[in-house]
């Protein structure tokens, strides 16, 4: 349930790690989000790969982007080997967020020597905005119907790191 935007990849090199700040810097002062670099010295970051934990222990960098007050933030925290396994919820801001997320993985694409993107909201592979909002709307449906279903469920709650929890 919901519209989740995944992404994961590998950086070319340092070089394109620096590219890939200052675009995103560009694209998100564009578009008044806000954001801010950070550097960890140990972080474990959870991972999966063919369904199965494969979690990172280490050094991390990158930088965190609020695209909208009701999005999960966009993340891009690299490991010392400048892969990213990421993910940014976006079905509780609007359409046009997801869509300019989509627009900036398709900016920074080049930076990597590969980079996975899967849209559940199927923009990303069609361009289509109708067949995104029929997610939109499929995902407010089920939504309401799981709490006509079971009436203690309540949501959205925001956590902390700003990760979103659909309902509890």
């Amino acid at each position: 349930m919901g519209i989740t935007i995944h992404f994961e990849g590998k950086l070319k090199d340092e070089e394109h790690y620096n590219l890939l700040i200052k675009r995103v810097v560009e694209y998100s002062e564009f578009h008044n989000w806000t954001f801010f670099e950070f550097q960890n010295e140990f972080k474990k970051l959870e991972r999966v790969k063919n369904e199965e934990d494969w979690d990172y222990v280490g050094t991390t960098k990158g930088i965190q982007v609020q695209p909208h007050e009701n999005s999960e933030p966009l993340i891009f925290e690299f490991d010392k080997d400048l892969y990213i396994q990421e993910y940014c919820k976006t079905q509780f801001s609007n359409i046009e967020t997801h869509i300019k997320i989509i627009d900036l993985l398709n900016v920074i694409e080049n930076y990597f020597s590969n980079l996975e993107i899967f849209d559940e909201g199927d923009y990303c592979e069609t361009k289509n905005e109708i067949l995104l909002k029929e997610h939109w709307d499929n995902f407010f449906t089920a939504m309401d119907e799981a709490i006509e279903e079971n009436n203690n469920l309540q949501g959205p709650f925001k956590l902390e790191n700003g990760r979103i929890i659909d309902l509890m």
